[in-house]
């Protein structure tokens, strides 16, 4: 975990790092949420919707927001105060998802930093797109 002061983040500075999605984080989010939605739960169904098999719930994708905030940028310090989330593509059990945060923004007045977020698949190809304004406690 870093420990990342308000006084040591700069503008530009980046963090990133690589969560697999698999069959049994859609199963644990499905019983913590209880959204029984078919698109996420049954392969046919979601084969029939034309994806290539269940479709991972976006609200577990971006779950990692939290994570990237909480344990990357800035860490240990950080209080998310807002944010912002785009969906642009669907993920998949299997796939490698990079998650990425740079700082754009310093608001030296509230100890606050905006962090532009983005989720890419293995290919490459962004499935997430968000910023968060956070608070460095």
């Amino acid at each position: 975990m870093n420990t990342y002061t308000y006084d040591e983040i700069e503008t530009g500075q980046k963090e990133s790092f690589t969560v697999d999605i698999t069959e049994e984080m859609l199963d644990t989010f499905r019983g913590l949420t209880g959204d029984i939605n078919p698109l996420h739960n049954d392969d046919d169904y979601a084969i029939g919707k034309g994806y290539e098999g269940r479709v991972g719930y976006g609200m577990l994708t971006a779950s990692f927001m939290s994570t990237l905030a909480g344990v990357y940028m800035p860490g240990e310090r950080s209080l998310i105060k807002e944010t912002h989330i785009k969906f642009t593509k669907p993920v998949f059990p299997g796939d490698r998802l990079e998650i990425t945060g740079e700082v754009t923004e310093k608001h030296d007045g509230f100890n606050m930093i905006v962090l532009k977020v983005t989720i890419k698949n293995g290919k490459g190809e962004k499935v997430l797109r968000g910023s968060m304004d956070i608070m460095v406690q």
